[in-house]
């Protein structure tokens, strides 16, 4: 079962269960695939899916600082459920020990010793860890491994 196919048998589950958070979560990452699919004409695979998911995750890490600030707790705990609904969409997460082995292999492998050759490092790290884990501890642990050298 493809993961689109997984999203629409979930929407249909939760709207039978009446559970709004999860429905609404649903949507919204079946909303972001459909935009996608429809302004660059493609059909999204699951590694696309995946993307979305991984976007939509980061919007709610982006907005808990403000309903932190204003004491909303409701929303918190919403917004936390929100986050668990759309980490079980995920794969596996690395762990910060996997992604230094393979920052490691990609510093070997382009000859990298400077700040300046991050970039060079992070195009071949990325395309290995995507969907896996998040983008700033990645880019964190490539300039560990630059600095450190």
């Amino acid at each position: 079962m493809s993961l689109k196919e997984q999203l629409l048998a979930d929407l249909k589950e939760a709207m039978k269960q009446k559970d709004t958070i999860l429905k609404d979560t649903i949507q919204m990452v079946r909303a972001g695939v459909l935009q996608i699919e429809k302004d660059k004409k493609i059909e999204l695979d699951d590694d696309g899916v995946v993307e979305v998911v991984a976007k939509e995750l980061k919007k709610c890490g982006d907005v808990l600082p403000d309903y932190k600030k204003s004491g909303r707790q409701d929303l918190i705990d919403e917004l936390n459920k929100k986050v668990e609904i759309l980490k079980s969409y995920l794969p596996e997460q690395l762990t910060t020990d996997e992604i230094k082995i393979i920052v490691a292999d990609a510093v070997s492998e382009t000859g990298a010793s400077t700040m300046k050759d991050m970039g060079k490092v992070m195009s071949l790290v990325q395309p290995k860890v995507k969907g896996r884990a998040d983008g700033k501890t990645v880019s964190d642990i490539v300039k560990q491994a630059l600095l450190g050298k």
